[in-house]
């Protein structure tokens, strides 16, 4: 069983993620493994709110060059979660506006 901190790596703080908070809407870079239901009940468990839904997204790697080194970005997962009308807003991000 995995713990909510091991699903939920990091929020996400763009531009775009800002403005989807009016809709309390909220992004996390979360586990490549995470299901939809483990990322609901990790969000509920660490920020006690009411998730109404959870899409996700598998972001993928993008060529990079440094002068003559080529590689490429890493592959990570992107979760985009919906919270219930009569949940209360998460306050990291109420903070940020």
């Amino acid at each position: 069983m995995k713990f909510a901190q091991d699903i939920i790596i990091r929020p996400l703080i763009t531009e775009k993620s800002m403005d989807m908070i009016a809709d309390k809407k909220y992004a996390f870079e979360v586990a490549r493994d995470a299901t939809k239901p483990d990322i609901a009940h990790a969000v509920e468990e660490l920020f006690g709110v009411k998730v109404a839904a959870v899409n996700t997204i598998n972001m993928k790697s993008k060529p990079k060059r440094v002068r003559y080194a080529e590689g490429k970005t890493a592959q990570w997962k992107k979760a985009i979660v919906t919270l219930k009308a009569d949940s209360k807003g998460i306050e990291f991000f109420e903070g940020m506006n």
